[in-house]
């Protein structure tokens, strides 16, 4: 068992507390399998509320579970239940911060796509923005409380195992 954390860089304009908008929501991840190499060859999905039962190995249900298909051999991911998702703030902005946490068993997640719809907040005035989409790859808008500009661009992220 190892546990990995995703942790996010990206460049804030006058936002902060991006977040997703709740535990129900899908995170698309790349996946490896530890025992043979094997990387899935499209995104999987995990979500916080949905658990699947386990066939083999430690525990009885997780948040992902995945037969690879080339060794056969049962992996699983479960969130980490005493590290909820942390918010990006700007404070971080144009620097990886750790956004989750993420036990895994027999497999390793090597990539992130930030898919669906995220939320935060304007720096200054407090606006929430619940529809954060980057399926361009970036975001903008603006705040109209503050006369200002909102922005979300370079969205970059890294695995790492976690302290």
């Amino acid at each position: 068992m190892v546990k990995l954390q995703l942790s996010i860089k990206a460049d804030l304009e006058n936002v902060t507390d991006l977040m997703v908008p709740g535990d129900d929501f899908d995170w698309f991840f790349k996946v490896k399998c530890n025992s043979c190499n094997e990387e899935h060859p499209k995104l999987v999905t995990v979500n916080r509320t949905q658990e699947r039962p386990l066939t083999a190995g430690k525990g009885t249900n997780a948040h992902f579970v995945w037969r690879c298909t080339n060794c056969r051999r049962e992996s699983s991911a479960k969130f980490e239940t005493a590290s909820p998702f942390t918010p990006y703030v700007a404070d971080s902005s144009g620097q990886f911060a750790p956004i989750l946490v993420i036990e895994c068993r027999g497999l390793e997640f090597i990539g992130f796509d930030p898919q669906g719809t995220w939320k935060c907040k304007g720096t200054d005035s407090g606006t929430v923005f619940d529809e954060v989409d980057f399926e361009e790859g970036e975001w903008t808008d603006y705040d109209e409380k503050a006369s200002l500009p909102v922005s979300i661009m370079a969205i970059e992220s890294k695995w790492t195992r976690a302290p």
